[in-house]
């Protein structure tokens, strides 16, 4: 995200838009950093003035260390998730091709095209996930048995 911000469309973007001096805030839940409403345990956004763009900055340099052991939000229970969603989805793009006909070609393309569903970031990213992977069991449960209930079912 850093990287979009500070590569330069962003503010040619904002300045075509807008004339005159404005000043930008963002909304944000910094996972470090951010407080949990104590009834949803979601993260609580806070304010950050226009001071974030030269935060942005930094981040967008600091990203050779994705994937380090020096990334701090790696370590994050989201990063950790989502490094096993990959791992998950290489592992059944790897079943669906050892078994792909022309028979559950379109069951397969279902199952590749799952991960879509899965957007945003925080508690509605949460949710998208939890729908997405009730959707992809019922995927793969039709995909391996090709007799049971269809993928129409799923839906």
């Amino acid at each position: 995200m850093a990287r979009l911000y500070t590569n330069g469309a962003f503010t040619q973007r904002l300045n075509d838009q807008f004339e005159g001096n404005f000043k930008l805030k963002f909304h944000l839940a910094p996972p470090l950093l951010a407080k949990r409403d104590p009834h949803t345990g979601h993260l609580i956004k806070q304010e950050f003035g226009p001071w974030m763009m030269s935060a942005f900055g930094l981040l967008a340099r600091l990203r050779f260390l994705r994937g380090t052991a020096f990334d701090i939000f790696g370590y994050s229970a989201e990063r950790k998730r989502e490094r096993q969603l990959i791992a998950d989805y290489e592992a059944n793009i790897d079943e669906v091709l050892g078994k792909l006909s022309h028979d559950n070609h379109e069951l397969a393309v279902a199952i590749a095209t799952t991960p879509e569903h899965i957007r945003g970031y925080g508690h509605v990213k949460e949710e998208h996930l939890e729908k997405a992977k009730a959707e992809e069991e019922a995927l793969l449960r039709a995909f391996r048995s090709p007799d049971a209930p269809t993928a129409e079912a799923a839906e």
